[in-house]
């Protein structure tokens, strides 16, 4: 019965020394298990390498020029944010449009997509963050520099070297044509509106200004009247005053006269003045007639520039050549046009080709070497257990 106990108790004594692992166990695992470790890890290593030569597509990149050297910026921080805002939806309304298939639609497809921009068209300041901080004691000269951009660069992928610098290359006449196009809209909008909340202000204010016409004639009637019957009621007095002051009325009658007349001819000034602009609005709504229409056919903002340029001069050639109205409002429009055009043409352009290279070899490589090593690892470990437990089931 003791010996019984006893051999219970040593048992008992043996299995914590059995279930600990020692460092002669260790060594002895690795003298038995490193070949099988190198070889899994060169195998990863090579099949990572596979992957990536196989599977993995370029990337090339473009960097776009802000500006022509005369400090010409097509697009500042606010304009930027416009733009990154609002080239997603213009591509998914490309996206809608009949026409599209392959690498085109793929590439619309990735753009309708705003963290698309965000990641893949990067904007380069004129100070960093750093420097502005450094900056910072000088004084305020520097603001602007701080959010004035100096060039973007996009990235773009493709399954070979030839199409990502083609897919590149797309994205940065998309960038172009597409903000050219939102400005364009925004200006021939903008001529809209403006046409339409002022003809009904010009209009009123004719009114107003005519009906004021009225009572000043018939005010500088009465007053020659009154200078008639009495003839020597004083002479004129040099100083320049107010028909309308609570005073003017103990004035000569001359002087008053003066101020009247004064008033008369502000009045048919400020009348022919905005007669003159009502008929530039007029001039400028025959453009919006036919320019509004080209707005729906073609989202190439530099295609659409050319088509407004060629009806403005249009325009211009049916305006008689002494109506220096006209000619003032349409020149103004040409302006602002060609400033648009110049700008995605001149302003926003790359002087170096673009380039593409695969990337994340490294890491590719690196991936499959520590994957395959490490799941040979768990393999050799879980083997090694299931032997003891084996083993220990047979005793």
């Amino acid at each position: 019965m003791n010996q019984i106990q006893s051999q219970s108790q040593t048992k008992e004594e043996l299995r914590p020394q059995e279930s600990e692992i020692s460092l002669l166990d260790i060594v002895d695992f690795t003298q038995g298990a490193w070949k099988k470790l190198v070889t899994a890890a060169v195998f990863g290593l090579v099949l990572g390498l596979a992957c990536w030569f196989f599977l993995v597509g370029y990337s090339a990149q473009l960097v776009l020029l802000n500006n022509n050297n005369n400090n010409n910026y097509a697009l500042d921080i606010v304009s930027w944010r416009t733009v990154q805002k609002s080239l997603p939806n213009l591509a998914s309304q490309a996206v809608e449009d009949d026409g599209l298939s392959g690498a085109n639609l793929a590439q619309y497809l990735a753009m309708s997509d705003e963290a698309w921009w965000q990641k893949n068209v990067i904007p380069t300041y004129a100070l960093s963050k750093a420097d502005t901080k450094d900056l910072a004691a000088i004084g305020k000269d520097l603001d602007g520099a701080a959010t004035t951009i100096l060039s973007l660069t996009i990235d773009a992928s493709g399954a070979t070297k030839a199409e990502a610098i083609e897919a590149v290359k797309f994205v940065a006449n998309f960038l172009r044509t597409g903000s050219a196009y939102l400005q364009l809209k925004g200006l021939i909008n903008g001529y809209e509106s403006d046409s339409v909340a002022q003809v009904a202000e010009l209009n009123k204010r004719i009114t107003t200004t005519q009906i004021e016409l009225q009572y000043l004639s018939e005010r500088a009637k009465n007053l020659d009247q009154l200078r008639t019957r009495f003839p020597q009621s004083g002479t004129a007095n040099q100083q320049v005053v107010e028909a309308k002051d609570s005073g003017a009325k103990y004035l000569p009658i001359s002087t008053q006269i003066v101020a009247v007349n004064s008033d008369i001819n502000a009045s048919k000034e400020s009348l022919e003045r905005t007669k003159k602009r009502l008929s530039q609005i007029s001039v400028l709504n025959r453009f919006l007639e036919q320019a509004l229409p080209l707005m729906d056919q073609s989202q190439d903002g530099l295609v659409l520039a050319k088509q407004l340029l060629d009806l403005q001069e249009s325009v211009l050639n049916k305006v008689g050549a002494g109506d220096d109205n006209a000619l003032e409002v349409l020149q103004g429009l040409r302006s602002q046009l060609l400033t648009i055009q110049t700008r995605f043409t001149k302003s926003l352009e790359s002087n170096t080709s673009p380039t593409a290279k695969k990337r994340g070899m490294i890491k590719a490589a690196a991936g499959g070497l520590a994957a395959a090593f490490f799941l040979m690892l768990l393999a050799l470990l879980g083997q090694r257990v299931w032997l003891n437990v084996k083993s220990r089931s047979i005793k």
